[in-house]
């Protein structure tokens, strides 16, 4: 028979690292990142093997060992928020938790503590969109009023954007209403003068829209031996990639580009 303390303590551990390892994949993270990590933090606690599955949306988790036996736990990944400062601080703690041994109850404070780091305003995240809108507008070969203009809809992607996620709307809807928003406000401009190209200032707003790090990851995920999730992830991007096509296209047909 097993220690009962010993068996809800390795239960206690396993659940931080899988803490870890779903905060770290909601941030943005690759998958043998994620693994490696869970991986680790089990064989510093004193785990025999520790055998980790993950995917995009979920998490599997078996570790065993003598004093504990066989402990298997699950986590169901939902929604995604990519935060590279969180990601760094994730990281430190794995380092540390490897390091130093900590305690659950420690660790457990440790990622409270990381939880209320500030996140970026709406405002800031408004002045992001429409900064990356106007510069990529110039470096297609806009005008600096081109880039103005691409800007000011850069500003109203993420009021579209902010305002459709409060409703719980599909993400793929909300990617290709941002997008038709954008394309329209463009093709507007331009008729009204303020403008002076639409596929400019069009190019530019795109660019806030492109999965890129989740494409990119796919691939890393690819290269790593993890096709499952480098492919649902990089159906994920092509999917997304067709949404904000759709919207512009959609208006385009609609107005005239």
């Amino acid at each position: 028979m097993y220690n009962p303390e010993k068996v809800a303590l390795a239960n206690e551990y396993l659940a931080c690292a899988l803490d870890i390892g779903e905060w770290m994949l909601i941030r943005g993270a690759e998958i043998h990142r994620v693994e490696d990590t869970i991986e680790r933090i089990g064989l510093a606690y004193g785990a025999d093997r520790v055998d980790v599955f993950s995917i995009t949306y979920t998490i599997v988790v078996t570790m065993s060992g003598e004093d504990f036996g066989v402990l298997t736990q699950t986590r169901r990944i939902s929604g995604f928020s990519y935060d590279l400062n969180m990601m760094e601080k994730l990281n430190d703690l794995s380092r540390s938790i490897c390091e130093k041994k900590l305690q659950p109850k420690e660790i457990q404070g440790r990622m409270a503590a990381i939880s209320q780091l500030p996140a970026y305003t709406h405002w800031q995240l408004g002045l992001a969109y429409a900064l990356i809108s106007a510069a990529f507008a110039i470096f297609f070969g806009g005008t600096a009023l081109d880039a103005v203009v691409a800007g000011g809809i850069g500003i109203v992607i993420k009021i579209v954007e902010y305002s459709l996620n409060r409703l719980d709307v599909n993400r793929f809807v909300v990617i290709c209403l941002c997008a038709a928003a954008a394309g329209f406000l463009a093709i507007s401009s331009t008729r009204l003068g303020i403008g002076i190209s639409a596929e400019k200032v069009s190019i530019g707003n795109i660019m806030v829209l492109i999965p890129g790090l989740m494409f990119t990851n796919s691939i890393r995920d690819m290269f790593m031996d993890n096709m499952i999730s480098g492919a649902v992830r990089c159906t994920e991007a092509i999917i997304i990639a067709l949404a904000i096509a759709f919207g512009f296209a959609l208006i385009n047909f609609t107005f005239g580009g």
